[in-house]
């Protein structure tokens, strides 16, 4: 099987956090036998249309058994470079973003396979539409939590090493504050109600961010709406409290995991609720069998199915 993914979403030295679920599950594919080489380019509007054309010049040089991107905008690139077969996984923001969504739409009858992060991608949420199922073969291709990195540490240790105070009073709210879907603001507002400090990551490199959540007494997803929502599942395979709205995947991993609570946001439910954790020390989850079930190697093995499932099924008109 030789692959060829199609991303600008994918680590560099300097953005070493930039797309590391990609990252992780190209590893996952890589470890299972297949042959995979990455096309990744930069960010911005102005890196697509050359970025088709280096494609089709790379796809007239080799030869791939498929070709999969990774976001809607990349799906174009790789169609109008000709790329086919063709998977491409959607992974929330580009459709529900109201200037992108209409265009990833528009893409879904050029691609072969068309994939969503989680079930939820194929639904509304946050008042906004998802993927319609009628345009295509469709499946559900999340990329994993790595639990080769996220496992419980003890809470003293990881807060060492951050220099953190050992008895400092700590929220995580696992994303970038200047991206208005995460909601950071209502993050803030559950913090402050709590009486505790929000710790924020943004840059943080991906070895170092099972320590962040070890350090902290619960883990805030206040997202209006989640592709996938890695966040749940590395808080759980942290063994660490998930405060989470009903997106992406954490109603499915999360919604019965007592000491978890996925609720639609409101300020002082959730405030209590952080408290609780807050007062117990070191507050521990049982995350479940959830972790395992959406490890990236899982993952990997699923994408692979689909890959070969894709290359099988009879050629159509």
């Amino acid at each position: 099987m030789r692959a060829l993914i199609v991303t600008n979403l994918y680590p560099t030295p300097e953005r070493p956090r930039l797309g590391r679920f990609v990252f992780d599950q190209v590893e996952a594919i890589r470890s299972q036998g297949a042959e995979v080489e990455v096309f990744s380019f930069g960010l911005g509007a102005r890196e697509y249309l050359p970025a088709a054309r280096r494609l089709r010049a790379l796809l007239r040089e080799r030869s791939f058994d498929v070709v999969h991107a990774h976001y809607g905008l990349c799906g174009w690139v790789a169609s109008l470079a000709g790329a086919r077969p063709l998977v491409v996984t959607f992974h929330g923001t580009d459709v529900r973003h109201r200037l992108v969504g209409p265009g990833s739409r528009a893409l879904l009858r050029r691609i072969d396979l068309i994939a969503g992060a989680s079930r939820s991608t194929f639904g509304s949420e946050g008042g906004r539409p998802g993927l319609p199922l009628d345009r295509g073969p469709s499946a559900v291709l999340p990329c994993g939590v790595d639990l080769g990195r996220f496992r419980p540490l003890p809470r003293a240790e990881a807060r060492s090493e951050l220099g953190l105070d050992p008895g400092g009073r700590y929220l995580l709210f696992p994303a970038n504050p200047e991206r208005p879907v995460k909601r950071h603001d209502r993050a803030s507002e559950v913090a402050r109600l709590a009486g505790a400090e929000l710790l924020v990551t943004r840059e943080v490199e991906p070895e170092r961010m099972p320590l962040w959540i070890n350090a902290a007494a619960a883990v805030l997803v206040t997202s209006d709406s989640e592709g996938f929502g890695l966040a749940a599942l590395e808080a759980l395979a942290c063994g660490v409290p998930l405060l989470s709205t009903p997106v992406g995947v954490a109603p499915l991993v999360a919604g019965s995991v007592p000491g978890c609570l996925v609720t639609p946001f409101e300020a002082t439910s959730w405030a209590r609720a952080a408290e609780a954790h807050l007062d117990s020390g070191d507050p521990r989850v049982d995350g479940g069998p959830a972790p395992e079930l959406f490890s990236a190697e899982r993952m990997g093995e699923r994408v692979l199915a689909a890959y070969r499932g894709l290359l099988e099924a009879p050629a159509t008109a």
